[in-house]
C-alpha cells in the first residue's frame, strides 16, 4: 500500500498515540521493531500516520509495550490507522481538509460539547443560514465551494440526528442567537429549527445570558470530541488562519475543566428555550 501523502488529523493521531505508548515503554523505535519482527521504517511510518496497521499489529504493539489500558487498546485497534473511507471523504480535494478531519473526529465520537459565542453550533445549522455566512467570506468562494460546503455540513448532523446519535451538549452565547444572519426571516426559520433539535433526548442546548459577567475562553470557539477511551479525546477550535486540534493530556484535562465552568453560568435547558423563544418573538 502506497504511502499517504496527507494523513489525516485522525491518522496522525493513531499514530501519535502508539509512539506515547512506545516512549511510556521506555523503548526505542528499533527495539520495538525488532520485538514486532519488522524495520524501524515500518514503526516511524506508523507513528507518522503515513501507513495504516492492523488490529492484529495494533494489538500486538500494545503487548510489545505492556499497555493494560484495555479501553484505549480497543479504541486504537477500531481505528486501525484509518484504513475504512468515510462519507467526508466524498468532499476530499473539493472542500478544505479541516472540514474532513472535523466530520471523521465526530463520526468516531461518543460525545460532543461545543462552545460558541458569534454563531449558532454548524450542527444545527439550517442551509439558508449557512449560506449567509458563507457568503460572508472574503475574498468571495465560488458558489460551488459554498454548496458543497453546506451538503457536508448538514451530513455531519447524522452523529446527533441520525440512527445512532451521541450525547450533545451545546453552550451558545446569547449574542449569537441574536445575530440575524440572512435577515429576519432566514433568522426566524434559524431559531425555530435550533429550537426543534434542542428537544432532542440527546441534546442539551444551554445559553450563555448577556447578563452574564463573564465566563472562561469568551469569544473563543471550540468542540470538545470525546473518544471511545479519553486519552483519544481532542479539542478543535476556530482560528483566524484556521482550525487547531489540540489533545495533550494537560489540555484536555484544562478544556474539560474550563467547559464545565462555562456550563456553571449558562442558563439550564428550560430558560434557555424560553430566551431563544423571547427572541424570536421579537423578529
Amino acid at each position: 500500500m502506497p504511502p499517504r501523502l496527507a494523513p489525516t488529523v485522525s491518522q496522525r493521531r493513531f499514530g501519535t498515540e502508539l509512539r506515547r505508548l512506545r516512549e511510556a515503554a521506555g523503548m526505542t523505535a528499533p527495539r520495538a521493531a525488532e520485538l514486532l519482527g519488522t524495520d524501524r521504517t515500518s514503526i516511524s511510518n506508523i507513528e507518522s500516520g503515513r501507513f495504516p496497521a492492523s488490529e492484529e499489529r495494533v494489538r500486538r504493539l500494545a503487548s510489545i509495550y505492556e499497555c493494560d489500558d484495555s479501553a484505549l487498546i480497543d479504541a486504537l485497534a477500531s481505528m486501525t490507522g484509518g484504513r475504512r473511507r468515510g462519507w467526508w471523504d466524498e468532499y476530499r480535494d473539493k472542500i478544505p481538509p479541516d472540514f474532513l478531519d472535523v466530520a471523521e473526529l465526530e463520526a468516531h465520537a461518543t460525545q460532543l460539547r461545543t462552545l460558541q459565542t458569534a454563531h449558532i453550533p454548524g450542527l444545527f445549522q439550517t442551509e439558508e443560514h449557512a449560506r449567509a455566512l458563507f457568503d460572508l467570506f472574503v475574498p468571495a468562494l465560488s458558489r460551488l465551494e459554498v454548496e458543497l460546503r453546506i451538503a457536508h455540513r448538514r451530513a455531519r448532523s447524522a452523529v446527533i440526528a441520525g440512527d445512532a446519535p451521541i450525547p450533545y451538549t451545546g453552550l451558545v452565547h446569547e449574542a449569537a442567537l441574536r445575530m440575524r444572519v440572512g435577515g429576519d426571516q432566514v433568522a426566524r426559520a434559524q431559531l425555530e429549527h435550533l429550537l426543534a433539535e434542542s428537544e432532542r433526548p440527546n441534546v442539551r442546548l444551554l445559553v450563555i445570558p448577556l447578563t452574564t459577567s463573564g465566563f472562561p475562553m469568551a469569544g473563543d470557539t471550540l468542540m470538545y470530541i470525546s473518544a471511545a477511551s479519553p486519552h483519544l479525546d481532542t479539542v478543535q477550535v476556530d482560528s483566524p488562519v484556521g482550525t487547531v486540534f489540540l489533545d495533550s493530556s494537560t489540555q484536555l484535562v484544562n478544556f474539560r475543566r474550563r467547559l464545565d465552568l462555562v456550563e456553571q453560568v449558562a442558563l439550564n435547558p428550560k430558560r434557555s428555550r424560553d430566551v431563544i423563544l423571547g427572541i424570536v418573538k421579537d423578529l
